[in-house]
């Protein structure tokens, strides 16, 4: 398990627009990493419109927002035309990033156990550093526990 100070695990991921984004790719900034579980489900809705609702507070903080889910990059591309999310969606499909960040987890729905991702938010500092973790995340007031801690 990742914990405060550790080093974030680097990643290279492919994002809705076609391009490829690398966390060393933003050394010097602050960034919100952000792990959800499916594009257009009304909880990852709603949590990537209030940190879009919120971007001019993140960038006041100096810091990116980055959404990351085992979704496709076209997936994402449709999810952010949908609902004007203007900051990166990165695309996980072979799901090491999500695994390496420890967020890929046994759930349980209904009784049936499925392997799914755990609503987690990272903030990575200007170093490359984990300075906070938001485990099983409620998305209702997320966004600005988030804003707190920048």
């Amino acid at each position: 398990m990742l914990k405060i100070g550790d080093k974030a695990p680097t990643f290279s991921l492919p994002t809705g627009d076609g391009k490829t984004l690398a966390l060393k790719d933003l050394k010097g900034k602050k960034v919100v990493l952000y792990f959800y579980p499916k594009d257009n489900t009304s909880g990852c809705t709603k949590e990537a419109c209030s940190f879009q609702e919120n971007s001019s507070a993140v960038k006041k903080k100096k810091a990116i927002v980055l959404g990351v889910s085992a979704d496709s990059p076209s997936s994402h591309a449709k999810f952010a035309t949908k609902y004007d999310v203007s900051f990166p969606l990165l695309s996980d499909e072979k799901k090491e990033v999500l695994k390496a960040y420890g967020v890929w987890k046994e759930k349980s729905m209904y009784g049936r156990k499925y392997m799914g991702i755990e609503r987690t938010t990272f903030i990575i500092d200007e170093d490359g550093k984990i300075a906070q973790i938001f485990p099983r995340v409620k998305v209702d007031g997320h966004t600005e526990e988030v804003l707190a801690a920048l």
